[in-house]
């Protein structure tokens, strides 16, 4: 097991090795997952002891998990990465191909709520561009509910709000 636990934690590293943004625990478990490397259990345990290693940095917000690779996991990666057999890095380099765009659109769009002083919510959101945000807008809501409803529809609908603002302020 301590040689698939090995091969787990290098599967990760190469895989956030590819990308210049974080990934969430969604993106990363499809890929995990869907080519049947090991199962939903095994692959939390390898994030959870990734994260205490130092080898990832864990962003969690009320309804997502991001990953970063650290410096320390870089270079692990770059060490240890002719451990990981060339169909498997041809697997992980196919799916970032096919789906980088997608993967990083994902993660560029952020919403998160959190109590205020006047014991309303604040709901933060934001899109992403190379790290930073090109709409950064803070609303505040009387109830978590209205907070929660505010942060799922900034993620459905942020393409739609954030061209409806710029056409407004253009």
């Amino acid at each position: 097991m301590s040689e698939a636990f090995t091969l787990y934690k290098l599967i990760i590293l190469y895989i956030l090795e590819k990308v210049d943004f974080p990934l969430t625990n969604g993106q990363i478990s499809e890929f995990i997952l869907d080519k049947g490397y090991t199962n939903y259990f095994t692959l939390q345990q390898t994030l959870s002891s990734m994260v205490e290693a130092g080898f990832i940095r864990e962003e969690s917000t009320h309804n997502r998990t991001l990953y970063h690779l650290t410096e320390e996991g870089a270079e692990t990666i770059q060490f240890f990465k002719s451990n990981i057999s060339p169909a498997i890095r041809e697997d992980v380099d196919s799916f970032m191909k096919e789906k980088a765009y997608d993967l990083k659109n994902e993660v560029s769009v952020k919403a998160d709520y959190y109590p205020n002083h006047a014991n309303e919510y604040d709901v933060r959101c934001q899109i992403l561009e190379n790290g930073a945000p090109i709409i950064d807008l803070t609303l505040a809501v009387p109830t978590e509910d209205e907070a929660v409803t505010v942060a799922n529809n900034w993620s459905k609908k942020n393409q739609e709000i954030y061209a409806k603002i710029m056409a407004s302020l253009l």
